[in-house]
């Protein structure tokens, strides 16, 4: 075994009362402390430097984002009637409209990411669809509104997307839930101003539908033009990164610690799946996509009912969603305060709130439908709505907070893409419910998905604590990682540290800690089921976990896909699956140089290397491996070593079902690879040969580490040693080397 000359520094994790304390400042940092009290909004932008601008910039935004929905909403009989077209036919529309919207946040955002100026994305849009606005006039068929409603589909996206990440980055924790509620607050005050100008220019001025959106387009044209002062502060100035400097203070640490230039950085997608992971996210999703549901038919519904039901002309109607709308900004207003007050004392009760506000807005929607006096009905609607106005700043500080500030344009926009997807599901499936049930009906009839989204987002309560402190863990255990790098200390060349891991439900590794370093060759032992092919999985990248970090000399490689481990010198020899047996033995090893590129030269140089360390390889060559025996087959799974010369291998039951001969050579084999300098984790049944090659050893149990140690203390130890395991590991092996089994039981 390849001896280390300078020991790495062990990250191990920290006790936990340590962890706690950490935790908690981590927390105060980021705006949520029970001992500290809610300043006033103003003394804390002062304090900050920073103005309401960012805010009212990305509000006018919304504004002109909404004013072509809202006006469309309000006059979709009048152009259901000019254009010929049946309700159905709208709705078509509007479900192709919002199927835009679904697939526009995702380039929007990586769009951010590649780019990095969310701001001048957002005002670029914003002018996009202040232009579908205006064009909303000229349309005369079915196709031109479909093209003008795709179009702002389309522009939506920065929206979902950028809106709220930008400006939880423009503002210190400590004012977010009050600036988002003011956010908030302008969206909503599209349903006044947009309303109140559909009935100015409907009414007293007597134009047409079309002339409204041309008017429309003209307005929102201009109030895009006051937003050009807008700037993009960067991720997570006053979270994140706020957070490593406080570590590096403590540390005693520069504060401006060069980032390393190797560092792996995720990818989009990868991104994605790692936003996709956190819990609380997730569920948030679900009922953001309960909720897209209820939204876009309760808006189809009662502009429809207000008409029919109630005989409101488009001037009444306007008058009716303005004066609605400002009753949920007083509501935001008056209740901004109290959900940040909340949030800071205790986030998890923010969730809880929010859900139970959703489930009062649907019942008050369906009593408010259900009313048989005018006064009545308008009072219950606005309460509904007044409900879910206030319950979106809280939501979106509940899966914003969770997440490292890179990612959150990412979240936003998974959350809604859920949404809309929620919203063409809804059109789908409650289209025609009117004419079963009448408008009262059908707007009732809305309380159950509306319902079911308010117990999801309850739901995710019991989540939000666990994801928090697990990004605070990624933050610290990142900035401990820069700091022993930055002082010369050596990293190991493999750290798991508190991994989980679940197929499904079923979670098979506990915070499970595992170390390797450079040139080391260790073994990891353990009866079936005890999760070890799953944890080299996880290093590998065929799995993800649930919680914990993988790192490769410090970096976070614990969400990189499987394939951009190879090149960084991470391979993993399979058990029982190392071959493609419908190829050749010299296909298989092309196939393994395939990371190699296009230099044919060293590619032929690597399969003579195999050839000539397995000459029963070069006997073979031609035949396919699906006929060679189990031996061969493994020769050739352990040839990847020898064409990739990777810096870690991972060897999943080498020995298994071979006969003692074969398993000699193999061994041999991989004591030459180690003595190279690569580090190789062995797993191993058979406990004999496996402590014959290494002196450090782990075993695991029901998924959970139970040693870790030199080898010859594990020979000791007999309460993890069972007689029926060392009955197995002592058992002679099969007389002789038979062909693989095509299947083999999955541990």
């Amino acid at each position: 075994m390849t001896a280390v000359q300078e020991p790495p520094v062990d990250l191990a994790p920290l006790p936990v009362d340590d962890r706690a304390v950490r935790r908690s400042a981590a927390r105060a940092t980021l705006g949520m402390s029970q001992a500290e009290k809610s300043e006033p909004l103003r003394p804390v932008l002062r304090e900050h430097g920073v103005s309401l601008y960012p805010m009212v910039a990305l509000g006018l935004l919304a504004i002109t984002d909404l004013f072509q929905s809202e006006a469309f909403t309000i006059l979709t009989p009048e152009v259901s009637r000019a254009l010929g077209l049946s309700l159905g036919a709208i709705a078509a529309a509007r479900t192709l409209a919002f199927l835009a919207i679904v697939l526009a946040p995702l380039p929007m955002a990586a769009l951010s990411q590649r780019k990095g100026s969310r701001a001048i994305i957002c005002i670029t849009t914003g002018i996009a669809w202040s232009v579908a606005t205006l064009f909303t006039g000229f349309v005369t068929s079915l196709l031109a509104l479909i093209a003008v409603l795709v179009l702002d589909g389309v522009s939506t996206g920065s929206a979902y997307a950028l809106h709220t990440p930008l400006l939880v980055d423009s503002y210190p924790p400590q004012a977010r839930v009050r600036v988002l509620s003011g956010y908030t607050a302008l969206k909503t005050a599209t349903t006044i101003g947009a309303p109140l100008l559909v009935a100015l220019l409907a009414g007293p001025l007597n134009l047409t539908w079309r002339g409204v959106f041309l008017g429309l387009g003209i307005v929102s044209i201009a109030t895009s033009m006051l937003t050009l002062g807008l700037k993009d502060p960067g991720s997570g100035r006053f979270d994140t990164e706020a957070l490593r400097a406080q570590e590096h203070e403590r540390q005693g640490a520069p504060t401006d610690l060069p980032v390393d230039e190797d560092e792996v950085e995720l990818g989009f997608f990868e991104i994605l799946r790692r936003v996709l992971l956190v819990p609380t996210v997730r569920r948030v999703s679900s009922g953001y996509f309960a909720l897209g549901v209820l939204l876009v038919p309760f808006g189809t519904y009662l502009s429809t009912f207000l008409e029919v039901k109630w005989d409101l002309d488009a001037a009444g109607r306007g008058v009716f969603f303005a004066v609605v709308a400002a009753l949920s900004i007083l509501a935001l207003l008056a209740y901004g305060s109290r959900t940040e007050k909340v949030f800071r004392t205790d986030p998890s009760s923010v969730p809880l709130t929010c859900g139970n506000f959703l489930i009062a807005a649907v019942v008050c929607i369906a009593i408010g439908a259900l009313m048989p006096t005018f006064w009545l009905m308008f009072l219950f609607i606005a309460a509904g709505q007044a409900f879910i106005a206030v319950l979106v700043p809280g939501l979106t500080a509940t899966f914003m907070s969770v997440l490292d500030a890179r990612y959150r344009p990412h979240a936003a926009a998974v959350t809604g893409m859920f949404a809309a997807a929620g919203s063409i599901v809804g059109v789908i499936f409650l289209s025609g419910l009117d004419k079963r049930v009448g408008l009262s009906g059908a707007l009732a009839a809305l309380m159950l998905p509306g319902v079911l989204a308010g117990l999801i987002v309850r739901s995710s309560a019991r989540l939000l604590e666990g994801d928090l402190d697990r990004m605070i863990d990624e933050i610290l255990e990142t900035e401990d990682v820069r700091t022993v790098k930055a002082r010369g200390g050596k990293l190991p060349l493999l750290a798991c540290r508190g991994v989980d891991f679940s197929y499904g439900q079923l979670q098979v590794l506990f915070d499970v800690d595992f170390t390797v370093d450079d040139g080391e060759m260790v073994a990891l032992l353990g009866t079936n089921g005890a999760g070890k092919s799953t944890l080299l999985k996880v290093v590998s990248g065929i799995g993800l976990p649930s919680a914990g970090s993988v790192r490769h000399r410090g970096q976070d490689i614990t969400y990189l896909d499987a394939e951009r481990r190879v090149p960084l010198g991470i391979t993993q020899v399979p058990g029982g699956k190392a071959v493609f047996g419908s190829m050749d033995v010299v296909e298989n090893l092309r196939t393994f140089g395939y990371t190699l590129g296009r230099d044919k030269k060293r590619i032929d140089s690597s399969i003579e290397e195999c050839f000539e360390a397995f000459p029963r390889l070069y006997e073979r060559r031609t035949s396919l491996a699906a006929n060679l025996s189990g031996g061969e087959q493994q020769m050739v799974g352990l040839s990847k070593a020898l064409i990739l010369k990777p810096k870690l291998l991972l060897i999943d039951e080498l020995s298994l079902g071979l006969a003692p001969i074969i398993v000699g050579q193999l061994l041999d084999m991989v004591r030459r690879i180690n003595a190279t300098g690569t580090a190789v984790v062995l797993v191993e049944q058979s406990v004999n040969i496996a402590l014959s090659l290494v002196d450090h050893a782990y075993f695991m149990e029901k998924g959970q580490m139970r040693f870790d140690g030199p080898a010859d203390e594990l020979l000791e130890r007999a309460d993890l040693l069972r007689a029926v395991f060392l009955e197995g590991a002592d058992a002679a092996p099969e007389p002789a080397d038979q062909p693989a089994p095509s299947q083999r039981t999955s541990r």
